[in-house]
């Protein structure tokens, strides 16, 4: 459906800026990531305003994205599954209480894992050149170490959650050469 909606729009584009350089495969593309986010954006919003956890969802929403452009990760294999899996995603993360010592040990988690994996999966989804991919995993892990001063179980959760999609799955596009 998503798919479909973004080649109409694409499609669209062409038609009314036949000479645009963007072919409507990238503008497919394009059009498809921005439908998905704002999907997302929505979705997790709503139910957090029915459920009084906007707060929450919002530092779920905002750190995930953050962490999510320097340490990068796997992504699901359709728009609508993305969608699903990461709306539920943020809104049980706005759910979750921790203590102080889960709190710790998911950043500590965390941390290990960005600094093993990180950054991940972003060749084909990034034009940062791999010569900075060393600074990418410095600013990541920093990021983690930010989250263990300022200790709030919302952006320790998703740190922790965007952390694991770094983990390199057998038969995945990861293996050891596309670490550094």
């Amino acid at each position: 459906m998503i798919d479909r909606t973004a080649l109409m729009m694409a499609q669209g584009i062409k038609d009314k800026i036949p000479d645009h350089p963007a072919s409507i495969a990238v503008l497919k593309f394009s059009i498809a990531i921005i439908i998905n986010t704002v999907s997302i954006i929505t979705l997790t919003l709503l139910v957090s305003i029915f459920t009084g956890n906007t707060k929450e969802a919002a530092i779920a929403l905002i750190a995930f994205a953050i962490l999510r452009q320097v340490s990068g990760g796997k992504h699901l294999n359709s728009n609508i599954s993305c969608i699903l899996v990461t709306t539920t995603l943020f809104t049980a993360i706005s759910f979750v209480e921790m203590n102080s010592l889960w709190t710790k040990i998911l950043t500590v988690l965390s941390l290990v894992l960005v600094l093993l994996f990180a950054p991940s999966s972003i060749e084909k989804q990034s034009r940062i050149p791999k010569k900075y991919y060393p600074l990418l995993k410095v600013i990541s892990s920093l990021l983690i170490i930010m989250s263990f001063y300022i200790s709030v179980p919302a952006l320790t959760l998703t740190f922790f959650i965007q952390s694991l999609t770094l983990i390199p799955l057998k038969g995945g596009e990861n293996n050891e050469k596309n670490r550094n």
